[in-house]
């Protein structure tokens, strides 16, 4: 697989390390790995995330999530993904696949919202642009899972939309329309 020509420089050597690690062999709701992470670039691209939430799409599943188990590299191997996407790409993705969801999503909205950390335990409290940066990732990882599966929508979509609706101001316009069109 390719990168589109307007993908962001990192987006080929990103494509190849995820085949290296078999991400086209892993399954994943709505068919593999690889096809739901291009996918998640793909609907950031659409939304004109900047490069590094681009990159960080691609490769949000590389050290799991609290909804996807699979690792494609262990946590200690960090540096492996920082040489291919680069370091603010790579720190998005470390801290979406940090988030412990049930102690962290209720309070994402909040003024003083708690992020907490699911491999060290701890809780902090996350900048601005890192809120920003989790919610847009977020919304896309989901919304591409309801595209996919549209059972997800019935099994999740009621849950989706009140959180989505607490990420609203956290939302680029293109990513909020996204949600009201694929979850209303």
């Amino acid at each position: 697989m390719d990168a589109p020509d307007d993908a962001p420089p990192g987006t080929s050597e990103a494509l190849a390390l995820l085949h290296e690690l078999g991400a086209e062999k892993i399954d994943h709701p709505g068919g593999t790995l690889l096809a739901h992470l291009v996918r998640v670039r793909e609907r950031l691209a659409r939304w004109q995330a900047r490069p590094a939430l681009q990159l960080a799409g691609l490769c949000h599943a590389f050290y799991s999530t609290d909804g996807f188990a699979t690792a494609l590299l262990p946590i200690g191997r960090r540096a492996d993904l920082r040489a291919v996407i680069g370091t603010e790409a790579e720190e998005l993705v470390h801290f979406y696949a940090s988030c412990d969801r049930t102690a962290s999503y209720p309070t994402l909205g909040d003024p003083a919202p708690s992020f907490h950390d699911r491999f060290t335990d701890t809780t902090s409290s996350p900048t601005r642009q890192q809120l920003r940066d989790f919610a847009e990732l977020t919304v896309a990882n989901e919304l591409d899972l309801v595209d996919q599966n549209p059972s997800w929508k019935a099994h999740g979509g009621a849950d989706l939309l009140p959180l989505f609706t607490r990420f609203r101001p956290l939302l680029t316009v293109e990513a909020w329309q996204d949600c009201e069109a694929t979850l209303t």
